[in-house]
């Protein structure tokens, strides 16, 4: 489909995703919503796609949700139409119409099969910084501020932050930055652990790419799908017995796989390997282990 407010440019295995309304501090609509979904989707189908990197264009990230409509902006039934409602006249929560869209795009993200890497090139505030949080690698510019303003717009944080925030920085952190609401600079950020890096603007991108091309030439696409998988779902576990189950399905199939081959004789042969296996079409019959009732 074409873009109307991002831009889809990839090079060297590495797809750019550019939020792409500068004039609006590329605060996020629901065409942006559906058209990052979208991204996600082709990202995953296209096996010479090996990382993605998301940026902001202009001088900022993305100032959150598009409140241009004025007071009924956060308000479901303006946006979307009245949800269906029971007969005592509560409202049916099972309603798709109720579901919150910036949590289908964290969704979306947490399922790609790529590495992500956001670039944070200026302010990042609202589900401009919550989209972020469901991505592997944060990096910031000196420019970058963020902000979980929601407190302050009489909400909640979207986007399932509440899984994924406590995650990444700890319950103390993201409950101090979720009550007040504040807005905080990079450094901080990089203090409390949302991001890995703080880089000069004019080098934000160049960091971004360095990271992107380390996996994209030196990593097979399947183990790096599996990883990433891996890591996320495990974070839910309740023993560390459930890793083990998955840890000892998916060594034993890559152990006996081609890439494995290949990285232990480039090893021995001290010469860069050469993997060519493909997310679409070489992933373990075991995946996606998650889709199962129970572990066997």
């Amino acid at each position: 489909m074409p873009y109307e407010t991002i831009k889809y440019e990839v090079a060297g295995h590495i797809l750019t995703i550019t939020l792409n309304r500068p004039e609006k501090l590329n605060a996020l609509t629901g065409t942006m919503g559906r058209e990052l979904i979208d991204a996600f989707d082709r990202a995953d189908k296209d096996d010479d796609i090996r990382a993605v990197i998301v940026t902001g264009e202009g001088r900022a990230f993305c100032s959150g949700a598009d409140l241009s409509s004025g007071a009924d902006a956060l308000n479901g039934d303006a946006r979307r139409g009245p949800v269906k409602r029971m007969p005592d006249g509560r409202a049916d929560y099972g309603d798709p119409k109720l579901r919150d869209a910036h949590g289908q795009l964290t969704l979306r993200i947490f399922k790609c099969m790529k590495p992500i890497i956001a670039a944070v090139n200026g302010p990042a505030v609202g589900v401009g910084v919550t989209m972020q949080i469901a991505m592997d690698i944060r990096i910031a510019s000196e420019a970058a501020r963020f902000g979980f303003v929601f407190s302050q717009r009489g909400i909640v944080p979207d986007a399932a932050a509440s899984w994924f925030l406590p995650r990444i920085v700890g319950i103390a952190q993201a409950l101090e930055w979720c009550y007040s609401g504040r807005v905080f600079t990079a450094q901080e950020a990089l203090a409390g652990r949302l991001v890995s890096k703080v880089v000069p603007p004019d080098q934000l991108l160049a960091t971004a790419r360095v990271i992107g091309r380390d996996i994209a030439e030196k990593t097979p696409s399947v183990s790096i799908a599996l990883i990433r998988q891996m890591m996320w779902r495990m974070l839910g576990a309740d023993d560390p017995m459930e890793a083990h189950k998955i840890d000892s399905r998916v060594s034993y199939t890559l152990g006996r796989s081609a890439d494995a081959r290949e990285g232990v004789m480039a090893f021995l042969e001290k010469r860069p390997a050469v993997f060519r296996s493909k997310v679409s079409a070489d992933m373990p019959d075991h995946f996606p282990w998650w889709t199962e009732r129970e572990y066997k």
